[in-house]
Parts: structure tokens; C-alpha cells; sequence
């Protein structure tokens, strides 16, 4: 295969690869605390020898989170929680603590804040946070004091990666930190509140149309070459 076959099919599989991540993101648009995903592409160009021009070669070297902040929605609920600003709640699960933007939990049977899939919310000393059963009003303050029946039980902790080049998608809203987590101050959390996807469903539209007619064009250019080496394989055969 010739340099220009090369370098098309490594374009043609970096832009597969952001037709996923734009695809991923249409599809979560209505999912609580959904970070948008994207695809760096990085372009590599090399001196060829004689008179001939340089060889330009791209492909997707990273995805990427959008921690851009997300439409709240107010739904009155004692434990929707919504962050304004940066930071993440962070959760207890079986492949480590990890964040999350999405701040609907409900109580265990024993007491504890959980995620819809089971994990545990955790406070800012990374214990679970309990609500003792039974209690009455439950209040949260903006700096993530949680109170019930007027006593403070638990301060929520809100959190950001060490190193956000290091924020791993591990499926739904959860991310792993590689380097860690640092606590954030001054982060302010919101009772009765959920924070929406951050996808904007027009732009991920168009660009979905931009990355098609892109793939087309290269498919097309990779069809009249193949067109094209057919052609000279059967004159030299004859």
C-alpha cells in the first residue's frame, strides 16, 4: 500500500473513533451528570526524499472530557444534589473510588447514600455518608454540610483529579482519577437539584454530518485507488 493509503486509513480510523464518541454522546443526552466526550487527533509530518512534498499523517491519539458545567433541573428531592462550579462527588465502587456528576442518590436499607447502581456516596474523609432511618427533615448546606432534624450528620465531600489529563471514562457517569483526587474547597453543592448531560444536542448533530461526509470523502478517495491499482495489476498482466 502507497503513502496515501496509509495515511487515509489512519484518518478513516481516527474519525471512526470520534463517530463513536459523537454517537455515545446523542445517545446520553437525557442522562444526569453525562460528561460530553470528544477525540484529540494528532498530525505527524515527515521530509520525503528528492522533490517530492511532505508525507502529513493524522490519527486519534486521546479522548477527551467536556467538564463543562451542565443545565440543573430542580426536582425538589431531599438527596438530588447538584455541584455548581468544578469538582465531582465521589463513590465507592468495586474498581476503586471514582467521580461522578450525578447527584441522585437514595438511602440504603442501612442508611447510607447510594447511587442508582448501588454505590456508595462518600464524605469528604472518603467514608460513606449516613442518614440514620427514621429522621425527619433532612437539609443540606451549599458547602455539602448534610443535617436531619437540624443536626449535622455528614459533610459531603466534593473533589477534583490530581491531574485532569489523567480523568478516565469507566462507563455511565463514573470516572477514575489515575493520579488521584484532592478535595476542593469552597465547592458549593445544591439540595434538591440534579445537573444534566452537558451535551449540546445541535452542535453533536452537525458534527455528526461533518465526520460522515468526511469518512465519505475518504472512502471514496480509498475506492478509485483501489480502482486504480486493479487497473495497473491487469495492463501489466496482459
Amino acid at each position: 500500500m502507497d503513502n496515501a493509503g496509509y495515511t487515509t486509513l489512519n484518518r478513516q480510523s481516527g474519525l471512526l473513533a470520534e463517530m463513536q464518541a459523537v454517537a455515545n454522546n446523542i445517545a446520553n443526552l437525557s442522562t444526569t451528570g453525562f460528561r460530553k466526550e470528544g477525540v484529540i487527533f494528532a498530525e505527524h509530518v515527515v521530509a520525503l526524499e528528492g522533490d517530492e512534498p511532505s508525507l502529513s499523517m493524522a490519527h486519534a491519539s486521546a479522548r477527551i472530557v467536556d467538564l463543562q458545567q451542565g443545565p440543573l433541573t430542580k426536582t425538589g428531592g431531599s438527596f438530588d444534589f447538584a455541584i455548581e462550579g468544578e469538582g465531582f462527588f465521589l463513590i465507592e465502587t468495586p474498581e476503586g473510588n471514582q467521580l461522578t456528576r450525578a447527584g441522585s442518590f437514595t438511602p440504603s436499607a442501612e442508611g447510607e447514600l447510594v447511587t442508582p447502581d448501588g454505590h456508595r456516596l462518600l464524605d469528604a474523609g472518603a467514608a460513606p455518608v449516613f442518614v440514620p432511618p427514621g429522621v425527619g427533615a433532612v437539609a443540606l448546606a451549599a458547602d455539602g454540610t448534610l443535617s436531619a432534624d437540624g443536626r449535622p450528620v455528614a459533610q459531603i465531600g466534593v473533589f477534583v483529579p490530581a491531574d485532569p489529563n489523567g480523568l478516565r471514562h469507566r462507563g455511565g457517569t463514573r470516572f477514575a482519577a489515575e493520579a488521584g483526587v484532592e478535595p476542593l474547597e469552597d465547592a458549593v453543592i445544591l439540595q434538591g437539584y440534579v445537573e444534566n448531560s452537558n451535551v449540546n444536542p445541535v452542535k453533536e448533530i452537525a458534527r455528526m454530518i461533518e465526520v460522515q461526509r468526511a469518512y465519505e470523502l475518504g472512502q471514496t478517495f480509498l475506492d478509485r485507488e483501489d480502482e486504480r491499482i486493479r487497473g495497473v495489476i491487469s495492463a501489466l498482466s496482459r
